[in-house]
């Protein structure tokens, strides 16, 4: 059964029946069409959660079903829209513009890749959309959706191949 977990761009999500706390991107919320490479917005629309990496040096694999990686120094998301591997994890070194995914922050501590523009990937129509921790204050992000480490814990356990992560207006 589909199960769709919704993030409002007023900052907050429905995880099962709570309205829970989650910052979106810094520069709001924009048509996933729109979209484009480092606007700081989130897209809207509803993206699949396709698989998840945690730091495993600082928690222990989260349980759910989705597919589960463990991240290591070497991991890397390409967000350069003129590379081949654009809007793909990578190795690093890696030539092209990227992030590095094994963070000191710890918002990346535990990283759900959700399907935005991933098949196949539109250069420059935006990458690295994910479901990570967010920081303390719930700052905005560079176009994700963020939530505390217990609600995101809270969200895997119940996700499955049928989840999906909608970012709406209101």
């Amino acid at each position: 059964m589909v199960k769709i977990f919704t993030a409002y761009a007023e900052g907050f999500l429905v995880l099962n029946s709570d309205k829970v706390r989650c910052a979106l991107g810094k520069g709001g919320v924009i048509p996933a069409a729109d979209k484009r490479e480092g606007d700081l917005r989130s897209p809207l629309g509803m993206w699949p959660l396709k698989y998840v990496f945690y730091r495993p040096d600082r928690l222990p694999v989260p349980e759910t079903v989705l597919p589960v990686k463990a991240l290591s120094p070497d991991d890397g998301w390409c967000d350069d829209a003129g590379s081949e591997s654009y809007n793909q994890h990578v190795k690093l070194p890696f030539d092209g513009s990227h992030e590095k995914l094994w963070r000191e922050d710890g918002v990346y501590d535990i990283v759900c890749v959700l399907g935005h523009n991933d098949d196949p990937p539109v250069k420059g129509l935006g990458s690295a959309i994910f479901l990570h921790l967010a920081r303390e204050d719930y700052s905005g992000t560079e176009g994700c959706v963020a939530l505390s480490q217990a609600h995101l814990l809270e969200l895997l356990k119940s996700a499955d191949a049928e989840t999906y992560v909608e970012i709406v207006r209101d």
